[in-house]
Order: structure tokens, then sequence, then C-alpha cells
């Protein structure tokens, strides 16, 4: 399932506007440029479509071809179509989910795009594009994860946001005090305790030695491994995650939250939606950056980016670089990433935000965050068969603390096996 997009200045606006914003932008482009996508939801794909709009209004002569495919069907046809019928510009995902198509010479290496000033405005995920010094793509959204929690109830307490780890616990044994659980979490399908192992670790050891966890490089069976661990049981042990929590899904366990029995969430800021439907008005719900667990390590983050990558076997490259070139803009991320498209976090430093605390909170505390890192969440920055493992042994540890050996073991296995 396909549709195809060409755009000409005639379909999009006057002559004079687009002379004059091909000015603007330096000199026109002519020729083709074929653009993949699998940005094939309703507001991703006008994001997709607008861009082009534009992009095509600066460059009256380029003929621009859009196809967007099924997001799933995406997946399985990505490797076929950049072996054989390449695009310009492909859409695809940061880090290890990039790896395998850059170690197939299949992904363009465009470090020249991130010379200058765009490595400084792009500085947060610049990491996330890199292998081996080189990077192979640029971001064009991303969102943050961190803790969401009932300031109503952090009130009625006594409670303040936490900055340490002795805070945090120090405000979970108030609330299991008073009965309310700390955290709710459905972790039915996996990934959600993929999200607390990536913090956990991230704190506890820093976003280089996760980053080498994920990597295979670092032992499960290290001695900050089972720091991690350690740091997780303590909350394990104190009652702190909502009960029986591997028979729900994440969005089963947003009524604990909404109802009060529990009082946080970590999550991505997809989160806020549904708990804002489900009543939780701004004055009810807050969000706090996750805290520092081994003073002194700068804090990594998820904030899992989507990408915009040139395949090695394109025809028209200058084209496809200045449309990335384009993309991670300031006045272009600022638009696609506002409420009304994407309503996510624009990649470039100098972008704007739109005016909604939870988007100004993850945009300061990412663009700030860059020297801790940015990871891309456990099951993209892992290959796919060591995050299956992986998360499948997050869960259990949550619900079956005393079996950490035997995850351990299982997880140095998968990982001599599959690296």
């Amino acid at each position: 399932m396909h549709s195809i997009l060409k755009t000409s200045l005639a379909a999009f606006v006057a002559a004079g506007i687009a002379a004059s914003s091909a000015s603007a932008a330096g000199h026109s482009l002519s020729g083709d440029l074929v653009i993949f996508s699998d940005m094939s939801n309703p507001a991703p794909r006008a994001v997709m479509e607008g861009m082009v709009e534009r992009f095509g209004e600066m460059h009256p002569e380029l003929n621009i071809e859009l196809t967007v495919i099924d997001r799933e069907a995406y997946k399985t046809q990505i490797r076929n179509f950049l072996t054989a019928n390449a695009p310009d510009v492909a859409n695809w995902y940061a880090a290890n989910r990039m790896l395998p198509y850059v170690e197939a010479g299949l992904f363009e290496d465009i470090s020249d795009i991130w010379e200058g000033q765009i490595s400084e405005e792009l500085a947060s995920t610049k990491g996330a594009l890199t292998i081996d010094g080189k990077q192979y793509g640029v971001p064009y959204t991303y969102y943050q994860w961190g803790v969401y929690y009932r300031k109503d109830i952090f009130d009625q307490y006594g409670l303040s946001e936490p900055a340490t780890w002795e805070e945090e616990l120090a405000n979970c044994q108030t609330l299991l005090d008073n009965g309310v659980k700390c955290y709710s979490i459905g972790t039915k399908f996996l990934w959600t305790a993929g999200g607390w192992f990536d913090y956990l670790n991230m704190r506890t050891n820093g976003y280089d030695f996760h980053a080498r966890l994920t990597n295979g490089t670092e032992s499960w069976q290290s001695d900050e491994v089972r720091a991690t661990f350690a740091n997780w049981r303590q909350l394990i042990d104190m009652g702190a995650f909502i009960d029986d929590h591997q028979t729900y899904a994440w969005q089963e366990a947003l009524p604990f939250m909404v109802n009060g029995e529990a009082a946080s969430y970590l999550m991505g800021n997809f989160v806020v939606a549904p708990l804002r439907e489900a009543g939780l008005d701004d004055s009810k719900l807050d969000f706090y950056q996750f805290v520092e667990i081994t003073p002194g390590i700068p804090r990594g983050e998820d904030a899992p980016t989507d990408t915009f990558h040139i395949p090695s076997n394109a025809t028209n490259k200058d084209n496809a670089r200045a449309f990335l070139e384009f993309v991670v803009s300031a006045d272009n991320q600022t638009l696609i990433n506002n409420g009304s498209n994407l309503g996510q976090l624009p990649v470039n430093a100098n972008s704007s935000v739109d005016d909604d605390k939870f988007l100004q909170q993850g945009f300061q505390m990412l663009s700030s965050e860059a020297p801790g890192g940015i990871a891309q969440f456990f099951d993209r920055d892992a290959p796919a068969e060591m995050a299956a493992v992986a998360m499948e042994g997050f869960q259990e540890f949550m619900v079956f603390p005393d079996n950490l050996e035997d995850i351990l073991d299982r997880l140095e296995a998968a990982r001599e096996d599959i690296y």
C-alpha cells in the first residue's frame, strides 16, 4: 500500500512566493528527488507532505516524487529497496536500528552535513547518528522520557520533586506508608521494563557504559550491571511498583495513576494525552527528570529519534543533501513538531517549542543534556534478538528478583551468541 505525490510549483504556490523562497534559500535545485517515507499515519503523513511542498516551493525546477509506504510494510521492504531500487532519501531510525544498513554499505556517509553550525544545533542527537566517527543520517523528531507524576498527591503528602536517589527512595517510602504505590507500570509487552533498565543503568554507570552494553562489548555479569540491578531491587523490595504489572499493557496501567492508587509513571511523553483525556489536568500532572544515582555522572536520556538517510545507491545525492539540511533547519523543526503536527520535540536547539509545559520541559532537558548522551530505548539500541531476551529477563526480575543469577547467565550467553 503506497501512494505517490509529485510536487510541482504550480501545484503549490504562486510563482512570486516560490521565487522568494528559493532566493532566500540560496541557489535553486533542478532535476529529480525521490523520497520513500514510512510516515503513513494521518498526522505524520501530513507533516511529510508539507515538508515536500515547502521544499518544492524553494526549488521550483526540482521534480520531487514522494512515496508513502505503510509503516509495517516499510520495515519488511527497506532492505530490498535500498539494494535494488534505492530512493534518494529514506526514513528510518537512529542508533542500532540503522547499524545493519551502515555495515551493509546501504546508507551514505553524510558527515559533511554535520560540519559547522549544524553539528552544534543537533548536538544532542549526534551520537545516535554516529558510527565509527561518521554520521549516516539526520534526525527530524524525538520525544523525552521521564517521570510523570501526580502533583496533587505529592502536595498532599508534602513531597517535592526528587533530584537524588536518596530523595526518590524517601518519597517512595512516604507514599507507601500512606497506601499509595510509587509507580504504575504495565510489563505485559516487556518494553516498559526496558525503560526502567535504561534509566537505572545510565544513572548508575553512565551513558557510555550503557551504550557499550547494548553494543555487546560489556558483560551482563559485570559488577556495573549487578549494581544496576541492586538499585532496581531496592524499589522492588519496597513494593514500589503496582501488583501484577506483568498482566497489564502500558495503557491498562494508566487507571492506577488516574485513580490515585499509584503516584507516578516512568514513560515517554506520549503518556500525557491519555492521562489528560482521563481527567488529569495540568494542575494534577507534572514531570521530573529521572534522578541522579551515581554522583557526577552526566545524565543520559531516552529520546527515541526518527531519522532521514541517503541510500548509498541513490541517484540524486546533492539534492538529497539539500533536503536533509532543510529538514533539520530550526524553522522547519519548529513547524513540523508543533502541537497541530507531530506534537513532539524539535531536535534543533535553536528551534522554538509549543506552549505545552511537558514539551517545554522535555526540550530544555534534552537540549541541555547532550553531554550525557541520548539513548534510543533498549529495543532500538540493542539488536532485536538481544533485546527480546533481555527485556524478558527484566520483566522476570521485577516479578522474581531472586532469579537474578539465572537471568544474568542467560543474558550473558545470549550476548556471546548474538554479537
